[in-house]
């Protein structure tokens, strides 16, 4: 039908320049925010566009989602605007007759929203992980950088070194400070150099003092030196047996239902759903009077976007803590959203009003007046 293939090519249009957009404001966002944390030692700094790269691709089903809803509230709404929609109704045809081509344009974009919140989504999770973990577990004398004081991975020992000779395997003006074992040790160097002893890696001081005290007491051990060697370089591994929840696959999650695996599959799952409702709700709060405009509608649309995904995150920490079951909140929330999106629709379809429920007779005038609106 020529009315079903127009209306596609504008929804693609709006869909297609909406989603440049958002995922250029969700970029920026995210690279401001990566790059403050890789100022404070998150992230390795040269792997800052990979790590906005895998935040980006996790926001993608949300993002999707919400050019898809205001793609098709702009698109309706400009043609109630241009009083096309009233050709549409005199043709016959209502609202629901819509569901057919704007789900017929939606159903690719639902199945990328379905293999991004199901399949990619842990994935990135699981490689911002692994780089995060991987630069946390660094060795001490990858953290130094000279001229800034730098914890080491176990957070015992600050170093500083206030010029680096030659890439990192010496310096000058080296100052070590250390709590272990009850004790604080303050070492300082004039100089310091990168020596392998079989397999270990020691940093050998050459010119310096020591002071060793030990905690609680005012005991006060002075030492001077020639050279002194320090073990360095052990990284500082954590439990290899916990994998973070939103990096775990699905079928991980599915084989194994506690309560966080039931409540990130909630998430992933309620991704889906919402991209689903979002479009039957787009149809109904579509509907403007083009002498009123159409501000009202967006800025509730946009407030419903926001409640939907607000609950649908707070449903998972209630899932986690046990407060409701897996099955009664995707009932409760997507059920009720599908519910309502279904009797506005069919609201608009109709021309129900408060009268039509209080069996109040409209006038003929007053059914023109809302079949032009």
């Amino acid at each position: 039908m020529l009315f079903h293939s127009s209306i596609r090519k504008e929804l693609a249009r709006s869909f297609g320049a909406t989603l440049i957009v958002l995922a250029t404001v969700v970029m920026t966002m995210t690279l401001i925010r990566t790059l403050g944390q890789a100022s404070r030692g998150s992230f390795n700094p040269s792997d800052v566009m990979l790590v906005m790269g895998y935040t980006v691709l996790a926001y993608m089903p949300t993002i999707l989602t919400m050019s898809l809803f205001i793609s098709i509230i702009a698109a309706l709404s400009r043609m109630y605007r241009d009083s096309e929609m009233v050709i549409w109704f005199t043709s016959g045809r209502g609202l629901s007759a819509l569901l057919g081509p704007l789900f017929w344009f939606a159903w690719p974009v639902l199945l990328v929203v379905m293999a991004l919140a199901l399949l990619v989504l842990p994935w990135s999770n699981q490689k911002i992980e692994t780089m995060k973990d991987q630069y946390e577990k660094r060795g001490d004398l990858e953290r130094i950088q000279p001229g800034q004081f730098q914890e080491s991975a176990a957070g015992k020992r600050v170093f500083f070194v206030e010029k680096d000779a030659t890439g990192k395997q010496s310096g000058s003006n080296v100052f070590i400070a250390t709590t272990e074992n009850g004790k604080e040790t303050v070492t300082s160097a004039r100089s310091g150099r990168v020596e392998l002893v079989g397999k270990d890696r020691f940093l050998m001081l050459s010119n310096g003092q020591r002071l060793e005290s030990t905690i609680g007491k005012s005991d006060l051990k002075i030492s001077e030196f020639e050279e002194y060697g320090i073990k360095v370089g052990v990284d500082i591994l954590g439990d290899p047996d916990y994998v973070a929840i939103n990096t775990r696959p699905t079928l991980v999650l599915l084989k194994n239902l506690t309560l966080p695996n039931l409540a990130e599959l909630s998430w992933r799952i309620g991704l889906i759903l919402a991209a689903i409702n979002f479009v039957i709700i787009g149809i109904a709060v579509s509907s403007v009077n083009p002498r009123v405009g159409r501000s009202a509608n967006l800025v509730f649309s946009m407030f419903a976007f926001v409640l939907y995904y607000n609950l649908l995150n707070l449903g998972q920490s209630w899932i986690a803590s046990g407060k409701f079951s897996f099955v009664g909140f995707l009932l409760a929330l997507h059920g009720s959203a599908l519910v309502f999106g279904l009797l506005w629709l069919a609201k608009g379809h109709n021309n129900w009003n408060w009268n039509t429920f209080l069996g109040l007779r409209t006038s003929p005038t007053s059914l023109l007046r809302k079949s032009s609106t």
